[in-house]
């Protein structure tokens, strides 16, 4: 079994994260790149794209993996969809046996009452025309923004983007 630990910098100190994952008895470590966010970790992809069976990933907390337990899970199925398993050593969790099916059930009942994720719609661009036709009826920004159903300040911005192309 390989030991694979992941470190996805923060505040800390990298050299310490690597340490105490080396500690742990990884032997291979690999560090993301200080300028990927959440949503891209192209280390991390590389690591769950060549996991093999019987390999572990090791992380010191859950943070360095997901920002919500949807993406944990969905880091978590592609482990199991390669035969891996993933410890957290701060947390002393992991994906196997028992205790991993319990995780895994925490998990989806976690994410099954966290918000969606999906962006709210927003209207298109042509609100600006609609926007300038009513303030030039004499409508209030206040009440353009209620007949609109956008914010005030979603008004404002878009008045003031007008006045500054005339």
């Amino acid at each position: 079994m390989l030991k694979i630990g992941y470190v996805r910098p923060d505040d800390e100190n990298v050299d310490e994260q690597v340490s105490a994952l080396e500690a742990l008895g990884c032997q291979v470590i690999r560090v993301e790149e200080a300028a990927a966010g959440p949503a891209a970790a192209p280390v991390l992809s590389s690591v769950l794209d060549f996991i093999a069976a019987g390999d572990q990933l090791v992380v010191g907390r859950l943070e360095e993996l997901a920002t919500t337990s949807r993406e944990l899970l969905d880091i978590v199925a592609r482990l199991e969809a390669r035969g891996a398993t993933l410890y957290v050593a701060d947390a002393d969790l992991s994906t196997q046996g028992d205790g991993g099916r319990a995780l895994r059930a925490v998990l989806e009942a976690v994410g099954a009452l966290e918000p969606s994720g999906q962006a709210r719609r927003r209207r298109s661009v042509a609100e600006a025309g609609e926007i300038q036709a009513l303030k030039r009826a004499g409508v209030g920004p206040v009440e353009i923004a209620r007949r609109l159903g956008v914010s005030r300040m979603t008004v404002w911005r878009k008045l003031k983007d007008l006045e500054a192309q005339v």
